[in-house]
């Protein structure tokens, strides 16, 4: 088996002999649109390690460049982007579809010769996407591996000599000596040919993935002729892993994930099989029984953290960023569910959003609410929360009402649950696939049951929030007009003054009213504020800049990556209770202190990408640090050393003790980081998780780019162990 062969790998057997996969890899001509005037004819194919896509940049095909599929968020069939809608005619609809990126990168706006070249387009990429989602880290590991060796694969002979061995293993992120290269290259070379090729190559790779520390875990379990038995992974299970499980769920792990036959039958699992485990779900440290719904979701609306987006117009700073529906494409995706609408007077009579008396460019809002509309529910069924920063006039709010009730229509919650005044909030479940208006009322809610009248047009208080409290304490309060037909579509979510910031630990109920925090204007680069001290409050709405990565949305991320990543996380009970005396900065005696004792082991790391790509030497020097947010007593980090020139296969076997008061309000962090003693260090990856998520034992931990992708072949591997103080 050549280097070619081995990169193709999993992908392309995923999906052999599907006539979309050999329609992607042979390609064909499509229309890139940037503008009225940009449009352009463009080669496109799927290369053939079925990770990358293959584009021609200029008619000459001298000029080319690929991308992966790794950096696709998704595909989209239509004029469904901003571009698309602006710079083409709706009789291209069917022929239109777009390639959306992660992060900041631009969307690829393409259209082709007919429909149905479109649609194969649209359904291979699909389809390819979801097998490589589908693929395990250990898969993804090894691809990643060959797909390095196809690259060190120079003239692309299939085999591998000992320069390219050389230029392999700087890719994967490993500096050795030259005396260490000859030594691996002739105890693979056993032709002695003075190349690699078929056998050789997968002896080597065979030497390359050998973990040190498997072997001995295994070992000390295997106690049935060298392996483990079906008891023997019981006591595994019971011993180290501390998961109450029966014989039976040992054989059913052997029966998933046991890859040789033999084994199989006799339910032993092997070397491979319990590497193969430890690298699935169940291996992970993040609780797959925490991966679904799994929380209560009948309870009252104020009693969930709601995840929840500041300036979610913007896709980049707040001074002379561009606003887009594209920015609340993204954040609702990520099951953000409570977005911000900040309103402003446009042109020819429809209101836009934008972030007034500012540069931002601006978007109609009728185009948010369609977005709004189409995405909102496609990652959670559970309610979104509509908040209205409203500065138009009586005429454009008007307008703004007419287009909320019809473009989102009987998803948009115009009267209480009921028959009665609520004396509660609804529940999610009850409320699914809703949408809740969040802004200025004119009057009581009750006045929905008793037909109270009142003007079209009233003024209200403007009443600021939080982050504006200073600048509303030195000037009177202004009173602006308020249209009835907007006042009237906000049902449960009232905006309301927040006036005492140390009372916000309580944060009591006040008849139906939120609790809403959101970064200071004065944040014109879009940064955030960190969110856990004002969920430790209590706080239900922490409003966050989507578009702004960093350590503070990544704890956002972790705080709602449990509960099905709904978006909607069920608070501790001692945050639900009203007559809580629960105070994170003083812990009394109380049900919130569950006191652990955290025992954490960073055992190792694997295939660590390459920080500084384009200088070919650059080596990662890695090291860790654990860090755990919560309540002030709990706020702890600590770290490892720094290993000398090896991203590969880095060990450390560092110990870390930590002590946890309240367990229910912890999320624990791990950092990786390229140490450089000259400078700030890199970041490698990263992973974030609430610690009543974590699972004991030896575990596999994911990592995460800055923006929150998973890195496919990068992981730590650690032992854990939360005991009872």
């Amino acid at each position: 088996m050549g280097v070619q062969c081995l990169a193709q790998g999993h992908l392309s057997r995923g999906l052999e002999g599907d006539p979309d996969l050999q329609f992607l890899l042979k390609g064909g001509d499509l229309l890139k649109v940037k503008s009225r005037s940009w449009r352009k004819t463009r080669y496109f194919r799927l290369n053939e390690d079925c990770k990358t896509v293959w584009q021609q940049t200029s008619k000459t095909f001298k000029s080319d460049s690929s991308f992966s599929l790794e950096d696709m968020d998704s595909v989209r069939y239509g004029r469904q982007t901003e571009g698309l809608q602006k710079y083409t005619d709706s009789s291209a609809d069917d022929r239109c579809f777009s390639i959306i990126f992660k992060g900041r990168r631009k969307n690829l706006d393409l259209i082709a010769s007919s429909k149905e070249e479109a649609k194969r387009w649209v359904s291979g990429l699909e389809k390819v996407m979801t097998v490589m989602h589908s693929l395990n880290r250990q898969q993804n590991s090894e691809h990643w591996i060959y797909n390095c060796m196809r690259k060190a694969d120079k003239n692309a002979d299939n085999k591998m000599s000992l320069k390219e061995l050389k230029h392999f293993l700087r890719q994967i992120n490993i500096e050795v000596d030259d005396s260490y290269a000859e030594m691996l290259f002739k105890k693979c070379d056993t032709s002695n040919s003075g190349t690699l090729e078929g056998s050789e190559i997968k002896h080597f790779y065979d030497l390359l993935t050998y973990r040190e520390e498997m072997d001995a875990i295994y070992g000390k379990y295997a106690s049935t002729n060298g392996q483990i038995s079906s008891s023997d992974l019981l006591n595994f299970l019971q011993k180290e892993q501390k998961e109450p499980v029966s014989l039976e769920h040992a054989k059913k792990l052997i029966e998933k994930y046991e890859v040789d036959e033999t084994s199989k039958q006799n339910t032993y699992m092997s070397k491979d099989g319990f590497l193969v485990y430890l690298n699935h779900e169940e291996g992970s440290i993040f609780n797959p029984a925490h991966k679904p719904i799994y929380q209560d979701m009948h309870r009252p609306l104020n009693h969930y953290f709601i995840s929840s987006s500041h300036n979610t117009y913007l896709m980049e700073d707040q001074l002379k960023g561009p606003s887009s529906t594209e920015a609340y494409i993204k954040a609702l995706v990520k099951s953000c569910r409570c977005v911000e609408l900040d309103c402003w007077d446009g042109a020819n009579g429809e209101p836009v959003i934008y972030h007034g008396h500012t540069l931002t460019s601006k978007v109609l809002f009728k185009d948010v609410i369609k977005a709004i509309k189409e995405y909102a529910f496609k990652t959670s069924q559970y309610p979104v929360i509509l908040s209205l920063e409203n500065h138009c006039s009586i005429e454009q709010q008007k307008i703004m009402a007419h287009h909320l009730t019809s473009i989102l229509g009987s998803a948009l919650l115009t009267q209480p649950l009921g028959h009665q005044m609520p004396n509660t909030f609804p529940g999610p479940e009850e409320l699914k696939g809703r949408f809740l208006i969040k802004g200025k009322r004119l009057n009581k809610l009750d006045a929905a049951f008793n037909n109270n009248t009142t003007d079209d047009v009233d003024s209200v208080s403007e009443e600021d929030e939080a982050a504006e409290l200073k600048e509303a304490e030195q000037k009177p309060k202004e009173k602006i007009k308020l249209a009835k037909e907007l006042s009237d579509l906000v049902i449960y979510c009232k905006s309301v003054h927040f006036s005492n910031f140390e009372i916000c630990h309580n944060c009591k109920k006040k008849g139906l009213k939120y609790n809403r925090i959101y970064p200071a204007g004065s944040r014109t680069d879009s940064s955030n504020y960190n969110p856990v001290p004002l969920w430790n409050a209590g706080c239900q709405i922490v409003a966050l800049n989507f578009q702004t990565p960093g350590k503070e949305m990544d704890l956002n991320q972790a705080r709602f990556l449990p509960n099905g990543k709904c978006g909607y996380i069920l608070k501790p009970e001692f945050q639900r209770d009203p007559a809580s005396q629960f105070d994170p900065k003083n812990l009394r005696v109380g049900p919130w202190l569950k006191k652990k004792t955290l025992h954490v082991m960073i055992i190792s790391a694997q295939q660590l990408p390459k920080i500084n790509k384009d200088k070919q030497k650059s080596i990662v020097d890695p090291q860790v640090r654990v860090e755990i947010y919560g309540v002030p007593d709990d706020n702890a980090s600590k770290q490892t050393h720094h290993i000398d020139n090896n991203g590969f296969n880095p060990v450390w076997n560092t110990k870390f003790q930590f002590t946890i008061h309240v367990p229910e309000l912890a999320l624990v962090r791990f950092v990786v980081e390229d140490y450089d003693a000259a400078s700030p260090n890199d970041l490698v990856g990263l992973y974030t998780l609430p610690f009543t998520s974590m699972q004991n034992g030896y575990r596999h931990v994911p990592l995460l780019t800055k923006r929150g992708n998973l890195i496919p072949s990068a992981g730590l591997f650690v032992h854990i162990m939360a005991l009872d103080v």
